[in-house]
């Protein structure tokens, strides 16, 4: 096979893969763990039910790579996001705020409850969520320029990603970024006093 035929192949088939995360994640949101059937994912994506299962061969692979996959691309959209806060903590904050009240978060929890009575997707997803966490955690170390080497800041941040996440699962039902936003701008400013060493 030629060379300019191979990457023909792998591009169409890099962007089959992109269509069907994509559509996995918007049919999580929009339908929920149980309206996201791989046959709905195929027409959604518009690729064939034969190219849906060359890729991926059950529903949990495919949601959990499609998961994984955007909140990698989510992260790196954070990190380019956080480049302009200049170091501020409350900039910081309601920006993983707004990471964790995304469409993304939606289809994670879709996922996360689906697999706590269904043990064959509960194996697949609590490895991932915990990549997840791990890399969640060193990025807002990273963005608020934490030194975890000082008592208590760990925790504060751990803290943080924490109280983020929670306010998001309250944004499920009701509109409740006002109160968010309230919320996560004074959690804000006693988490600079944490980093400073001045304690919570």
């Amino acid at each position: 096979m030629a060379p300019e035929t191979r990457q023909r192949q792998a591009d169409r088939s890099r962007e089959t893969r992109r269509k069907l995360m994509e559509a996995t994640v918007a049919c999580l949101v929009e339908l929920g763990w149980s309206g996201t059937t791989t046959t709905v994912v195929a027409e959604r994506a518009g690729v064939s039910r034969g190219a849906q299962l060359h890729h991926f061969r059950t529903r949990g692979e495919l949601v959990a790579a499609a998961v994984e996959h955007l909140g990698a691309e989510s992260v790196l959209h954070l990190k380019e996001r956080a480049r302009t806060v200049h170091g501020s903590v409350v900039a910081v904050v309601e920006l993983i705020a707004d990471f964790y009240a995304s469409d993304l978060f939606t289809a994670a929890l879709e996922l996360w409850v689906a697999a706590r009575t269904d043990p064959d997707l509960r194996t697949v997803v609590v490895p991932l969520e915990a990549r997840i966490g791990r890399e969640t955690h060193r990025l807002a170390v990273e963005l608020l320029d934490a030194d975890e080497a000082k008592p208590g800041v760990r925790e504060a941040v751990q803290i943080t990603l924490d109280l983020v996440r929670g306010l998001a699962l309250a944004n499920q039902l009701t509109d409740d970024g006002n109160r968010r936003r309230r919320i996560v701008r004074h959690w804000a400013r006693m988490l600079e006093a944490a980093l400073e060493g001045d304690g919570l």
